[in-house]
């Protein structure tokens, strides 16, 4: 069997879902090897969720990443890593793994490929400008190295032709099977008002000062974010509820019985709560931005926005008239498109053609 080697530093959230996923499926046609970083959002039970033919190696310089000499230790053990394993493909996960690993890896005896996850330079919006353009010319510095990058989606790989030489994409999908599973035996929880929801954390990517004109311009309707953060501040309108964190199965209550899905956010590789809430049939409203317009196709599948303004419009309008062929749309674009069976197809296929 041909050798993959997975480098995550950032084995937490929504990349710990997408990196333990990819590695299970990977492991009836691959000899899988995951180099990782334990971080506080890892799951304790994270070897639980890992299949056990997956070959784990902690990274001990993951964590010590403070000053230069630390950055050479990391790249002397990467590559003490790739002369044990003898890997025919090296998988970098997100900016840190991606940042180090392309200097460590050369990809002359092997295909390095770099998933940036999101780039940081467009999740940080105008707010991070300088920020944002100093990542940009890392990336572009990069970018010029022995890899490929790859992508979840198609504007997201247009963003990487910017930075990168070499680029390619596949799709991310959600596992329908389990998330069926996990749907069916809960109730929804419901308000008599027409309830328009979004979920994550309260952060600059999410656009909350957005979200609070859409709540100001729509004050009929009940507005719920399950999440918190550091800008929970800015959601100052009356009909808005923070819930705060909620176990999964709470929150997946919750987003059953609301009414339509909001994601306005500065950018996203693909959101998973997006690609969930088109597989529970939620009409979705969503930025105009990079992911987003990807999974989203205008008047579809569901609504592309730029303003409040069109936002508050689609949510009016739905009130009066529910456009249920949309939320139909995109529970078979998931079915299609945007799930696991598909993307282990795609990976597959993928790996694959790159083996030297």
């Amino acid at each position: 069997m041909k050798k993959i080697l997975m480098v995550c530093e950032a084995f937490g959230g929504g990349v710990f879902a997408y990196v333990s996923q990819l590695c299970n499926d990977m492991c009836d046609t691959f000899d899988v090897y995951l180099a990782y970083a334990v971080r506080p959002q890892t799951p304790k039970n994270y070897k639980e969720a890992l299949d056990k033919r997956i070959h784990l190696i902690e990274v001990e310089n993951f964590g010590h990443l403070k000053n230069p000499l630390a950055d050479i230790r990391l790249v002397k053990e990467l590559r003490r890593i790739e002369h044990d394993v003898k890997p025919d493909v090296i998988h970098l996960h997100s900016s840190i793994a991606g940042g180090i690993g392309r200097i460590a890896f050369n990809g002359k005896n092997n295909s390095v490929v770099y998933t940036p996850h999101g780039y940081s330079f467009v999740l940080m919006g105008k707010k991070g400008s300088l920020k944002m353009w100093m990542y940009k010319q890392m990336e572009k510095i990069l970018g010029k190295r022995n890899c490929i990058t790859l992508t979840c989606c198609k504007s997201e790989d247009e963003v990487a032709k910017t930075v990168s030489g070499r680029t390619a994409y596949v799709e991310t999908g959600v596992n329908v099977e389990d998330l069926s599973a996990s749907l069916d035996g809960i109730q929804p929880i419901r308000d008599e008002r027409f309830t328009v929801y979004t979920l994550g954390r309260i952060c600059v990517q999410k656009q909350p000062e957005l979200f609070n004109r859409i709540a100001e311009l729509v004050p009929e309707a009940r507005f719920v974010w399950i999440g918190s953060g550091e800008l929970s501040d800015k959601l100052t309108a009356p009909n808005i509820e923070i819930t705060g964190w909620k176990p999964r199965k709470e929150a997946l209550a919750m987003a059953k019985g609301a009414d339509i899905y909001v994601l306005c956010s500065l950018g996203e590789a693909i959101a998973m709560s997006l690609i969930e809430n088109m597989f529970m049939k939620k009409l979705c409203l969503v930025s105009e931005v990079m992911g987003n317009k990807s999974v989203i196709k205008d008047g579809v599948n569901g609504f592309l926005c730029n303003r409040a303004e069109d936002y508050a419009t689609r949510i009016k309008e739905a009130m009066k008239v529910f456009p249920a062929s949309l939320p139909q749309q995109a529970y078979e674009d998931v079915i299609h498109i945007y799930n696991t069976r598909e993307m282990k197809r795609k990976y597959i296929e993928f790996y694959n053609s790159i083996c030297k």
